[in-house]
């Protein structure tokens, strides 16, 4: 059977990688020209995802280079009264280790035989058992994966579901080499996460593996056009430096001198989440994995269910080597569910980051947990 998987995400690569191991070969087709065409984004929190990483033959390693100090987590209020501050032990369990999504995307890529992905397939539409691209080319298919992330271009051949905006709009910074650069700001991020909560704003800083950290400037309860509202301007990076400094007046000067120091790289992002429980009707062809399938809140489960998507669309497909309409229905099953569950999870952790005593509710959680 010809398998063709839309996206080289995490999903996408996943499930790449569990049929290959199982002498079972597809191909990913990826839009982006080649693997290094774009940045990644920061850290990813892999727990349930291990799951998938073992039965892709990775999980030795993943734990190899993922990062325990990564569980590190400081928790602060906007004036920098430290509310809770978690140190990873060295020889704590790696329960929920971080690790760079560059570094998890390239650990899939390198499993994979070089021709198992066509880079520069930009997929435009499928009929009649055959994928087209916006290139002119095209390919058939017995079974088609849309992998393809929030903006899913194969979602709609399965349902007429759209992501919605979550009042959530974001802004990505980043602090290259920062341990040089800003010393002092490094210690005061420290080895993991960063996360301070004001009423309806928050500011997320992330270490990462290459020494650099990751920022996240939040702003909750707002509109889909707030950053035209807001007088963003983003080929402006100091302009758009300054206002998020002056949206956060009031917060101590330590904490917005990160935004300070972050260079031009910077990212708006409206986020947005398809329907907690979304299902469809089973299509013996086609079939969805990852954000594709159930975009949630960014809340940590994300890559985490689409690797595992990956992995048991995979084991499916194994099991039913010569009938993918019973690997997909058998895949379908398990995936509403589970997904579901995480994503009723994930919508009510979005809750309460939108709530006015942010900050206090996840104190309470984090100690009740």
């Amino acid at each position: 059977m010809d398998i063709a998987i839309v996206g080289a995400g995490m999903g996408g690569l996943a499930l790449a990688r569990v049929l290959h191991v199982r002498g079972i070969e597809a191909v990913v087709y990826e839009r982006d020209a080649s693997r290094g065409a774009r940045r990644q984004g920061g850290m990813l929190d892999i727990h349930s995802g291990q799951r998938a990483l073992r039965e892709a033959g990775l999980l030795e390693q993943f734990l190899a280079v993922a990062r325990r100090e990564g569980q590190d987590m400081r928790l602060l209020e906007p004036d920098g009264t430290l509310l809770l501050q978690e140190d990873t032990p060295e020889d704590a369990p790696m329960a929920r280790p971080e690790i760079d999504r560059t570094d998890l995307r390239s650990l899939l890529l390198d499993s994979l035989p070089e021709q198992a992905v066509r880079w520069g397939h930009a997929f435009d539409h499928a009929e009649d058992g055959v994928l087209h691209f916006a290139d002119g080319s095209s390919a058939r298919y017995d079974l088609l994966v849309g992998a393809d992330g929030a903006n899913s271009r194969v979602r709609p051949l399965v349902t007429d579901a759209r992501p919605r905006h979550l009042g959530q709009n974001a802004v990505e910074l980043a602090i290259p080499d920062i341990d040089r650069r800003h010393p002092a700001l490094a210690a005061m991020v420290g080895r993991g996460n960063y996360w301070v909560f004001g009423e309806g704003r928050s500011l997320a800083a992330q270490r990462n593996g290459d020494g650099s950290v990751r920022l996240g400037v939040s702003f909750y309860n707002t509109g889909e056009n707030w950053f035209t509202e807001n007088g963003f301007r983003f080929d402006d990076p100091p302009a758009v430096r300054a206002r998020l400094t002056e949206l956060l007046a009031g917060w101590d000067p330590r904490i917005t001198a990160l935004i300070t120091a972050a260079d031009d790289t910077i990212t708006p992002r409206a986020l947005t989440a398809l329907p907690v429980g979304l299902t469809w009707p089973a299509n013996p062809t086609i079939t969805l994995v990852g954000d594709a399938a159930h975009l949630m809140p960014p809340v940590g489960e994300g890559a985490n269910m689409a690797m595992l998507d990956g992995a048991v669309l995979g084991l499916a497909l194994a099991a039913h080597p010569h009938d993918p309409g019973a690997a997909v229905a058998e895949y379908e099953k398990e995936m509403f569910e589970r997904t579901s569950a995480a994503a009723r999870m994930s919508a009510d952790m979005q809750e309460l980051l939108m709530s006015p005593d942010a900050s206090r509710r996840l104190l309470e959680f984090f100690t009740s947990h």
